[in-house]
């Protein structure tokens, strides 16, 4: 690959990406279950699977087994008798948290000022939702789903509530059957995301690591926004928060970026590759037109109805570029020898995240 330099280079990777998201079929439920031997353990690696998720993405029919994989929920190593247990286990802890909740819901609405607080934001969230097809059939249950998030909030002492996480809760809602099963899938998302979309704990990372690639792949395009005010890009934290759902034209959209998020492939930070290929989208237009801060953010925010597909391809063809450039290693902890110092960018995949 020939290394592009920032101002020329737009045209050239986003007609690749188009080339690029002309993919082979998603993994179907017959291929899915050629993963696994006889007693349900894993026969292929992780590694491939996950390169192969990437690259296809998952049929509707495996996603939900699937991504009890991805995220945590089930052990790679796990057999087909001990995913039974867990799924008993896993139900049985929410039926418990969910007594806990009732006998101690009294004493939190008396004394706990936030959850009161917390609680009004969940239910006026709720209340905004549309929950309806275009044919008008309901997609999903309010009640539940706000029961749900209360749960979450009253057990997650680290990824407090915040907007976005009742949209985040309803894609978990259509994707699943059982309640225990939306609520820890959507804890277990929380965990492998939480540095990328909690507000107190990896948001603010995130923005840096954008504003340094931008620096860095298009000084240009970095100085014109520094122009328009020190806040420009940290203003494009939504974009993390709701984990880019509201950039998509359809829930499979939604569902194929994060089903490659929660795969670590290409790298570890990858969502910040995605927002750098998303500003590049308006780059054009913010550079020829006179714009004013907050005009680029209406722009940002303008980007709706995208192809989960094309921008995963664009900012794949980010991460090659960074390869080319020497700047990271293709593989292993971004601290590997043999590489020069330490990239600026820490955006391989680590040593321990294989482990999950």
């Amino acid at each position: 690959m020939t290394t592009l330099s920032p101002e020329n280079s737009l045209s050239a990777r986003w007609s690749a990406s188009f080339i690029l998201v002309k993919r082979k079929p998603p993994i179907d439920k017959t291929e899915w279950d050629a993963f696994f031997d006889e007693n349900g353990l894993l026969a292929k690696s992780r590694d491939s699977i996950c390169v192969n998720i990437l690259e296809r993405g998952l049929h509707p029919f495996v996603r939900t087994e699937a991504w009890k994989f991805l995220t945590g929920y089930y052990s790679w190593q796990s057999s087909q008798d001990e995913r039974l247990t867990v799924d008993s286990t896993r139900r049985k802890n929410y039926e418990a948290l969910c007594e806990m909740y009732e006998k101690i819901q009294p004493l939190l609405e008396n004394l706990h000022r936030n959850f009161m607080k917390t609680r009004n934001n969940i239910a006026y969230d709720i209340q905004k939702l549309y929950d309806k097809d275009h044919l008008g059939n309901v997609l999903i249950d309010k009640k539940r789903l706000e029961k749900i998030l209360l749960l979450s909030y009253v057990c997650n002492t680290q990824a407090e509530y915040q907007q976005g996480f009742h949209e985040m809760v309803m894609l978990f809602q259509l994707m699943v059957e059982h309640d225990h099963e939306t609520f820890w899938l959507f804890q277990f998302f929380l965990q492998k995301t939480e540095h990328s979309c909690v507000i107190n704990i990896g948001v603010g990372k995130n923005l840096d690591m954008l504003n340094d690639l931008i620096d860095f792949l298009d000084p240009v395009f970095a100085e014109h926004l520094r122009g328009k005010g020190a806040g420009t890009v940290r203003s494009l934290f939504p974009w993390f928060c709701f984990c880019f759902q509201r950039a998509f034209k359809s829930f499979e959209d939604v569902w194929r970026l994060w089903e490659v998020l929660l795969t670590g492939k290409p790298c570890r930070n990858f969502q910040v590759l995605v927002a750098y290929s998303m500003l590049q989208m308006v780059r054009e237009q913010v550079l020829q037109e006179s714009m004013t801060r907050d005009d680029i953010i209406l722009a940002c925010n303008n980007l709706i109805d995208l192809d989960a597909d094309v921008l995963i391809s664009a900012a794949c063809l980010i991460y090659a570029e960074l390869i080319q450039r020497d700047l990271l290693p293709p593989q292993g902890d971004c601290t590997a020898r043999g590489h020069g110092p330490r990239p600026w960018f820490p955006v391989s995949l680590p040593v321990d995240q294989a482990q999950y």
